[in-house]
């Protein structure tokens, strides 16, 4: 066993793609995620999930960030991104085109991701490494999720947090094609 490279490594994601469309919307936001590295991080899992839109606010850097550019690999060409200066502009947006606006942030009435019912339209808005979601930004979303956690840390970093969640309501339109059967 030998792990496909080039062209058999392009050809197995290809045809894994076609054999299982993707079953949900996703738009990511991100509200003054400070690190450049988070960022770059971030453009690899949107590009590696496909997601519809990722949206930049506040404080977060831009690409071409150096940083940006080098951890995320270049991927901020093939994803569609941009730039608003706060993130209500970007959630109202998405309310008005049909998306459920959910917090990745831990509150009094967070429920655990997988316990939640993720609409076709789903968008998530992931908040500073150390200051969290703002309070005006978590009053824009409908629901808050969180991932639980057994160690001594509190947290997550923010773009693992990220990938947890996306990968998945990925996982879930698989399920709905019956692979997990």
């Amino acid at each position: 066993m030998r792990a496909l490279r080039g062209t058999p490594l392009k050809r197995f994601h290809r045809d894994f793609r076609r054999q299982h469309p993707i079953q949900y919307e996703i738009a990511v936001v991100l509200e003054n995620v400070e690190y450049p590295v988070n960022v770059g991080s971030i453009f690899r899992i949107v590009d590696a999930a496909r997601i519809e839109e990722l949206i930049l606010t506040g404080i977060t850097p831009t690409p071409p960030n150096p940083t940006i550019v080098k951890v995320g690999r270049n991927k901020h060409k093939n994803v569609r991104w941009r730039y608003e200066k706060e993130a209500r502009k970007p959630i109202a947006e998405l309310k008005a085109r049909g998306y459920r606006v959910f917090a990745l942030e831990i509150t009094e009435e967070a429920k655990p991701y997988y316990e939640t019912d993720w609409p076709p339209k789903t968008c998530l808005v992931i908040g500073h490494e150390d200051q969290s979601v703002t309070r005006a930004t978590l009053a824009l979303c409908d629901d808050v999720v969180f991932i639980p956690l057994w160690g001594k840390g509190l947290s997550l970093n923010v773009h693992v947090a990220l990938a947890v969640a996306v990968f998945h309501i990925r996982y879930l339109g698989l399920v709905g094609n019956h692979l997990a059967d």
